[in-house]
Parts: C-alpha cells; sequence; structure tokens
C-alpha cells in the first residue's frame, strides 16, 4: 500500500467564470487581442480526444494574459493567467499556479492555501479585486467583439488540483488507498463523518489503472500522467453552460413580472387601436423567447459527444452534480410560460384587427343606407 505519495509534477487551475454579453464574436476578438499585442491567442480544442469523438461546438478562443504573482499564505507565488472566451458570451479567466515536489499533504494544504488567497476577499457572491481586474484587462481590449455587453454579478468558480506526475509509478486504486483525497476536495482539516465521506468520494472515474478524476460540486482532483488536459476543459464548458443557464434564469425571472405588467396595462387601456398595443407588446415577447432560445440552444451545443464513453461518463456527471439540467429546465418553463403570453396576445390582436375590420364594416353599410334613404 502506498502510505504517502509524493506529487513530482502538479499544479493547481482556480477557475472563475463571467457573462461579458450577448454574444461575442471571436475571430474579431481574436484580431484586437493580437493587434495589441496583448498576448498569445488560439481556438481551444480538446488536446488528445479526437475531434470525430468530442469536440467544442464552436472552439472557443483562449488568450493568455500576464503572468501574475499571489500572496498564498505569506509566500509571493507565480501565476500564470489565461482566459476563454465562448461565442455565446461567456469567459472564463484560470489562474494557474504550480505545485511540484510536494508530499501529498503539503499538495493538498497548498490548494487550499490558494483558495483562500483568491477567494478571501470574495463578498456577497462577488468576485474579488483581482478576479475583476483581471476581467477588465480582457474587457477593454476585446470591446469591439462584444454584442450587447452585459453588467451582471452572476458568476461561477471551480478549483481542480492536478497531479501528472508520482516520484513513485502509483495506480489509481494505490492512490485512493494510500492518499486522503478529503481535505484537498472538501477545504476541510478536521474529520468528516462516513457519510459525508464517501459522498464526498463517490463520483470517481478512471479509464487506465494509472489515472482518476474525482468530481465535487466546486472542486476536483485530476490524476493524469499523460500530462492532457481534456478532462479540465470538460469540467470548465460544465461550469460555462451553469453560469449561461442560471443567468438567463434570473433574466426571465425579472422578465415575467414585467410581462404580466405590461399584459395587464394593455388590456386595461381599451381604445380602437388596441390591436396595435398588442401587436407591439407580442413582438417584444417573441424577440426575447427568439433571443433566449438561440442563446440556450448554444450553450447546449458547447459540447458535442459522440464516440468517447469515459468523457462522456465525466461530463454528463458534472451535468448532473452542478445540476445543469434543472437549471435548464426551469429556463424553458419560464420560456413557454412566455411563449403562451405571445401566442395569447398574438391571438387578441388578431380579433381586436378582425373586429375593428367588421365595425368599419357595418359602418359603411350604415352610412350607405343613411344616403341611400336621404336620396329617396
Amino acid at each position: 500500500m502506498l502510505l504517502s505519495p509524493f506529487v513530482a509534477t502538479g499544479h493547481i487551475i482556480a477557475l472563475r467564470l463571467f457573462d461579458l454579453a450577448y454574444a461575442i464574436d471571436l475571430a474579431r476578438a481574436e484580431t484586437l487581442w493580437t493587434r495589441h499585442a496583448a498576448g498569445p491567442a488560439r481556438r481551444a480544442r480538446l488536446a488528445v480526444t479526437p475531434p470525430k469523438a468530442m469536440a467544442f461546438g464552436v472552439p472557443p478562443l483562449t488568450i493568455e494574459l500576464d503572468p501574475i504573482v499571489l500572496d498564498v499564505e505569506g509566500a509571493q507565488t507565480p501565476a500564470q493567467v489565461t482566459a476563454r472566451l465562448y461565442d455565446f458570451g461567456a469567459v472564463t479567466l484560470a489562474i494557474r499556479v504550480a505545485a511540484d515536489g510536494l508530499d501529498w499533504d503539503a499538495f493538498s494544504a497548498r490548494m487550499n492555501a490558494v483558495d483562500r488567497s483568491l477567494t478571501s476577499n470574495d463578498s456577497a457572491g462577488e468576485a474579488s479585486g483581482l478576479w475583476i481586474g483581471l476581467l477588465q484587462t480582457v474587457r477593454a481590449v476585446i470591446a469591439g467583439a462584444l454584442e450587447r455587453p452585459a453588467a451582471t454579478t452572476i458568476t461561477e468558480d471551480y478549483l481542480i488540483g492536478v497531479v501528472n506526475a508520482f516520484a513513485a509509478p502509483t495506480t489509481a486504486a494505490e492512490l485512493l488507498a494510500g492518499a486522503n483525497l478529503v481535505p484537498l476536495l472538501s477545504g476541510e482539516q478536521r474529520s468528516l463523518s462516513v457519510a459525508a465521506r464517501n459522498d464526498l468520494l463517490r463520483r470517481q472515474f478512471s479509464y487506465y489503472e494509472d489515472d482518476l478524476v474525482v468530481l465535487t460540486w466546486d472542486r476536483a482532483f485530476i490524476y493524469e500522467p499523460r500530462g492532457d488536459s481534456d478532462v479540465a476543459d470538460v469540467l470548465e464548458v460544465a461550469n460555462v453552460q451553469l453560469l449561461e443557464m442560471r443567468y438567463y434564469d434570473e433574466l426571465l425571472d425579472d422578465e415575467l413580472p414585467r410581462m404580466n405588467d405590461m399584459v395587464a396595462a394593455a388590456r386595461g387601456r381599451l381604445h380602437l387601436l388596441a390591436s396595435r398595443r398588442y401587436a407591439g407588446l407580442a413582438r417584444k415577447l417573441y424577440t426575447l423567447v427568439a433571443d433566449v432560445t438561440e442563446l440556450t440552444e448554444k450553450v447546449d451545443n458547447a459540447l458535442q459527444v459522440t464516440e468517447d464513453v469515459y468523457l462522456a461518463r465525466v461530463y454528463g456527471a458534472a451535468l448532473d452534480l452542478f445540476r445543469v439540467g434543472l437549471v435548464s429546465a426551469a429556463v424553458h418553463r419560464k420560456l413557454a410560460i412566455i411563449r403562451d403570453t405571445y401566442s395569447a396576445l398574438y391571438d387578441e390582436a388578431s380579433g381586436a384587427r378582425t373586429a375593428l375590420m367588421e365595425a368599419a364594416i357595418l359602418l359603411l353599410i350604415f352610412v350607405e343606407l343613411v344616403v341611400a334613404l336621404t336620396r329617396h
């Protein structure tokens, strides 16, 4: 049994996700980023998985920012920073901190220390000044590529501990038997109950004997000796989908009461041009439904899975764990309510126009009768 695995090569990845705009012109963003010499830019793709097995729906744009220095438990620690832009308006900021040459307890402690360093200044669910500063750096350069920029405080964050090599060859079974994953995945130093521990560790995945993925709600551990980043990319996409579905869920939450008020106002003001009022309101609702439907379909198709069963299992587990399906279902229910309201308003507008035409015809008949009687 492996009692104390020693991490030869590893790193910590902290993700923070934001919704920047209704959409991002990725080609334009790439041009703007390279033109301003802000750093390299490239279209992302899964590193190892064949495109026919699993691929991005629209490959996002990955851009590199200047390195930063973090204060991690009083130590000045260099970190690499990248951003990934998605065509449906989301951006993921990633801070990567090296974690080489550490025993297992020190590796866990480093991951928790990085987390504390990056979240200690967060307040009321909003990102700290460090994250906002990085976001503003990206936004300032690619502003011309943003379609209908958004001002939202909705964010998601995720922390990933990655080991690429242990000092001695290690299998997944040996790692699970010899390393205490609980402090790393929970951030807790106290012992958890048996039930809590089992729940924390129950989402485990391995393809080869010497790789391992363990998922939790806000953290993951990846042991990948081949050095590819496909699992981390898949987890990022699942978080992006959660972010966007949350954004549209809250958008529709705000829109439904407003819609009800507008419908009540339109129905409360009866006049000869009521059909125009109904038709105008129906057009607004149709535009909202069309916009949200278009974007949610893009989000749903952000990652296309066909043949890679292993990554598909990890991806499906992450979507289930993050409750993306539940939030997506709520969005589609609210869209259905708005569609029904649009249909009702459209029918009322058509009915009002028909009634107006009938009234006009009756008026013309009445005028003709009066004229005829007057002549006789």
